[in-house]
């Protein structure tokens, strides 16, 4: 698990790391936007926006491991780290870099085409 205190304009708080069990994901609201973020078994975070390019799929809801998830749609895979489909021709889909701040609040840093944290 990463612990880093970043500094950037669209770094948003999105709660405590407990919040998300070893091996499952959650959806967190960032403005206007949705966000997936997932913690591994093995305590690395990820974070990927929160609908599967193929069909809409809520990918948060989708199985985890080996550094991967499956959509729960229709079994798409993608590589949480690079955002790859992973023996798929769908589009890859975009990821943020993600943090655990000293005090166990996960960080996540959007880029400019996201709405503001507030």
């Amino acid at each position: 698990m990463t612990t880093a205190t970043p500094t950037t304009d669209t770094l948003c708080n999105l709660g405590p790391i407990s919040l998300i069990p070893p091996g499952e994901g959650r959806l967190f609201q960032v403005g206007l936007h949705t966000v997936a973020v997932f913690r591994a078994r093995d305590g690395r975070l990820y974070a990927t926006q929160a609908l599967c390019p193929h069909r809409g799929g809520p990918l948060a809801d989708g199985l985890t491991g080996d550094g991967k998830v499956i959509c729960p749609l229709h079994a798409y895979k993608f590589d949480l780290l690079t955002g790859e489909p992973v023996g798929n021709q769908c589009a890859a889909l975009k990821t943020y870099p993600v943090f655990v701040s000293a005090d166990g609040d996960i960080l996540c840093d959007l880029d400019e085409q996201q709405a503001s944290c507030g």
